[in-house]
């Protein structure tokens, strides 16, 4: 196996503590470029009024259904690629890496397809109005993004194996290219080169005319922000899969490993579906908790909106640290290193505790200003108080979502992604959706009612993980001799 360029970082010996941070930071750093990803499309797209901001919300809400499904099937190329890479078995790490790829982009051509022509009533679904600017901005934006599906699924792809073998770099050095051709050709795509304010930024008026006088371009409007989106993705996508079939990244998948079979696809599917599954939950779940927010007004909409965002940013670092975790503890167990695997979970529950204990104790005495930054303008006071309530009522809690977090991650790592899915779900489906309707409809606590179901479900939710992690049971879920045909050795 060539390994000269393998950027794959050694975790089943040696230290512990500083290859899981190598591992975690770039996922977090990722994260971080999808955030700015989405903050790009928002801005520009924000630029043509507000039916085009609702069409990005309408669509996303679909969107988000198939990410979701999608990169829960990808996981499970995480597990395997990281379980028989600690096994020293690497020529099954890349037949299960090609099957990964041709088995989630079969799935994604059916996805592509089936949205295409379902995209109108989807959108319906989802509460656009048939006939109005934003439902028709909506349909086409959604259906430019199902056509090239199997771009962002190959992005995941490649993300997913690569983290599995050890390797958090390089997607994330992809990460920041699609992201960096995306924000240049948001502002040409969206609005073309009339009246168009990047070019009075960068001081090149004279510029936009020229080219408008040759090309005669005004933009496609929002769809331009789906093509900026397709393209930069499509671009990051085809250099994934250079590097992953040239073996630069570790992985060497062969042609033939691309050809299906039934033992590995069902693996693939036992692994992957509950995960799939979960994410299906969760997009479902919180488009109903924002129904039951809205209740309660439109300044607690808004101020919802603000603890998202808001909890989307303390969700980075426990996001890094689970996949972190997920990775290490599958090659961990792969390599039967039991004690090794427990102990990453263990750091990594530390480490996370620390990072939220700060961040949390810098938030409280500043809760108003830092919700502040997100609204301005007449009548925002009302938001910024129910704002800042979230940080002193749910802050805290963060604390118990980051072990929560990094214990689902070890879960998964061992294969055990059906515990992993049900205690998942548990969180919003058990505890935070039925205690904000008692909540909300019951005592009429409002958004309040809201902070407080979030602070009690990640406590409870972390709690009874815990207790579940601790019987022991998820370390003999290791993948066996029926995952794949593949001849073993190197």
């Amino acid at each position: 196996m060539s390994r000269k360029r393998d950027r794959s970082v050694n975790v089943t010996d040696g230290d512990l503590f500083k290859p899981l941070l190598v591992l975690s930071a770039p996922i977090v750093f990722s994260q971080l470029l999808q955030v700015g990803y989405n903050l790009a499309d928002t801005f520009w797209v924000g630029r043509l009024g507000s039916d085009a901001v609702a069409a990005l919300s309408y669509s996303w809400a679909i969107v988000f259904l198939m990410v979701s499904i999608g990169g829960g099937l990808t996981a499970a190329g995480t597990v395997l690629v990281s379980q028989y890479k600690g096994a020293k078995d690497f020529r099954k790490s890349h037949h299960v890496a090609g099957q990964t790829l041709s088995f989630v982009t079969v799935v994604g051509f059916v996805f592509g397809a089936l949205g295409f022509a379902l995209s109108p009533w989807l959108i319906q679904l989802v509460g656009a109005e048939p006939g109005t600017a934003a439902y028709t901005y909506a349909v086409n934006y959604t259906r430019i993004i199902f056509v090239s599906v199997g771009f962002m699924f190959w992005f995941f792809i490649f993300d997913a194996l690569s983290r599995g073998w050890g390797d958090t770099r390089t997607p994330m050095y992809l990460m920041a290219l699609s992201v960096t051709m995306n924000v240049v050709l948001d502002p040409i795509l969206i609005l073309g080169f009339v009246d168009n304010p990047l070019f009075a930024w960068i001081g090149a008026t004279g510029l936009e005319s020229t080219l408008y006088a040759m090309t005669g371009f005004t933009g496609f409007g929002v769809e331009g922000a789906a093509v900026a989106t397709v393209f930069s993705r499509g671009v990051s996508a085809l250099v994934g899969l250079y590097l992953l079939f040239s073996g630069r990244v570790g992985l060497e998948p062969t042609l033939a490993d691309l050809r299906l079979e039934l033992p590995t696809v069902k693996k693939i599917l036992e692994i992957g579906g509950p995960i799939a599954t979960e994410q299906g939950f969760r997009s479902s779940g919180i488009a109903l908790l924002t129904a039951l927010v809205a209740i309660a007004g439109t300044d607690a909409v808004a101020a919802y909106g603000i603890a998202n965002r808001l909890s989307s940013l303390l969700f980075l670092p426990a996001l890094g640290l689970a996949r972190g975790t997920e990775a290490v503890v599958g090659q961990n167990l792969g390599a039967e290193q039991v004690g090794r695997a427990w102990k990453a979970v263990k750091l990594s529950s530390v480490v996370v505790v620390g990072i939220f204990v700060l961040v949390v104790g810098i938030a409280y005495p500043l809760a108003e200003p830092i919700t502040a930054v997100f609204i301005q303008g007449e009548g925002s006071e009302q938001v910024v108080t129910y704002g800042a309530a979230f940080i002193l009522i749910a802050g805290p809690s963060y604390i118990f979502m980051g072990v929560f977090q990094v214990l689902l991650g070890g879960l998964r790592g061992s294969g055990s992604t059906r515990a992993a899915m049900f205690l998942s779900i548990q969180e919003l489906w058990v505890y935070r959706i039925p205690i904000s309707a008692v909540a909300v409809l019951h005592f009429g606590l409002g958004i309040y009612g809201v902070w407080y179901a979030i602070a009690l479900s990640y406590v409870l939710s972390a709690i009874v993980t815990a207790v579940w992690f601790l019987r022991g049971t998820w370390t003999d879920n290791v993948v066996t001799e029926d995952v794949a045909s593949a001849p073993a050795g190197d």
